[in-house]
């Protein structure tokens, strides 16, 4: 493949991704990643995925800031920040591939019964009073931890936060932006840690970083555009589509590995 395909491929690949997030603020990178990976290689498509997320993030932050829910992202952190040590201690002792598997599955089985749940609440959402799940129940909390130990072990506990969010989170742009502050504050931490390293500067992390950037562009103004012309009801929808889509692009990246 040559140097053009290639970087139209990876170009087309962030256009669409970074629009579905742009929409729902998540989902970007863990349907990006098994693709661009094939492309380039992971020790490139992870920090070109990074950096590129980062910028969307901080986008819908300065657009929607005022919509944050500074409660919620705290109770998000507080337990996430619990289990993360946890994952991290533990981490040589996991059998990453089946865990993977087993996470993947859940993301497919919790995006299709939200998904037939929204499609049975419709008049529900669209009225304002769709039932929801108290923020300080024992479950959201085992969630939220849950996806703590995850992401400490394997990076990839995101979609526990997603399912606690669209339960606790029932106003599609506070979901969007409070979301997007929790990766803005995770990526910069690993964006900090490779400028020290100094990884972040290999050619072809900055070479696929820029050429990326029109394409970012395009998705995210076009994302952002979508967001706000998609009412309640089908945002929902769209947010389980979304996260079965991610279980099955993870399944399939566990399959190839």
């Amino acid at each position: 493949m040559n140097e053009t395909t290639k970087i139209i491929m990876v170009g087309v690949i962030v256009l669409i991704t970074h629009c579905l997030e742009g929409i729902t603020g998540f989902g970007c990178t863990v349907l990006a990643l098994p693709f661009i990976i094939m492309l380039l290689g992971i020790k490139t498509a992870v920090p070109v995925l990074v950096i590129l997320a980062w910028l969307l993030a901080g986008y819908i932050i300065i657009r929607s800031w005022r919509k944050i829910s500074w409660r919620e992202l705290r109770f998000i952190v507080l337990h996430v920040g619990i289990g993360l040590p946890v994952g991290m201690m533990i981490f040589d002792y996991l059998p990453a591939r089946g865990l993977k598997a087993i996470l993947a599955l859940f993301m497919v089985a919790v995006g299709l019964h939200g998904f037939y749940k929204t499609l049975k609440s419709r008049q529900h959402i669209i009225a304002g009073s769709q039932h929801r799940v108290p923020a300080k129940s024992v479950l959201m909390r085992g969630v939220l931890f849950l996806g703590g130990v995850i992401h400490g072990a394997f990076g990839t506990g995101g979609p526990f936060v997603v399912i606690y969010a669209s339960k606790a989170l029932t106003d599609k742009t506070l979901f969007r932006v409070t979301l997007c502050l929790l990766w803005f504050t995770l990526n910069t931490v690993l964006i900090v840690q490779w400028l020290i390293t100094g990884a972040i500067w290999e050619a072809d992390i900055m070479r696929y970083t820029g050429w990326s950037l029109p394409f970012l562009v395009g998705g995210m103004l076009l994302g952002d555009y979508l967001h706000h012309k998609v009412n309640e009801y089908y945002f929902r929808i769209m947010v389980y589509i979304i996260l079965f889509g991610s279980g099955l692009v993870m399944l399939y990246s566990v399959l190839r590995s």
